[in-house]
């Protein structure tokens, strides 16, 4: 088996999507509440080694012009901890807009809001790993 995992990291939330064995289709898998460094990484050890994960795609969020704030340090830090722990390349991945993309495909589906609040983390990261599965595609 080969798969991607793709984390949507939060202070609060981790969404997390999962790509098919033939790395074209991105699947949501339940949002994980953050507790603590060790529990986060032991239950992402955990999807590595269920699903035979071979690569980790964390979302980057630069700012809208390209720069790097808080929040992308704080992931720049998230995936060196996590490459280190899990053994598996942990690639960066562009998610400026991630978010919004997520909420706004929420509600055109008709989700009402408190079912977007719960699943908008994991969609989020369905949309980062698909954007990533694409382009690794297309050969760019």
């Amino acid at each position: 088996m080969t798969r991607i995992l793709a984390v949507d990291l939060g202070d609060v939330r981790m969404g997390l999507a999962m790509s098919d064995e033939l790395m074209i289709t991105a699947q949501p898998l339940p949002t994980w509440h953050r507790r603590d460094r060790r529990e986060d990484l032991a239950h992402l050890q955990g999807l590595v080694e269920t699903w035979g994960v071979q690569q980790v795609v964390v979302g980057y969020p630069r700012h809208l012009k390209g720069g790097v704030g808080e929040s992308a340090t704080k992931a720049q830090k998230f995936a060196e901890e996590l490459e280190s722990a899990l053994a598996v390349p942990v690639i960066l991945w562009d998610e400026r807009y991630s978010t919004v993309a997520a909420e706004r495909t929420l509600i055109e589906a008709g989700v009402r809001r408190r079912r977007r609040q719960q699943v908008r983390d994991s969609v989020a990261a369905l949309l980062i790993l698909q954007g990533y599965l694409d382009r690794r595609r297309s050969g760019r």
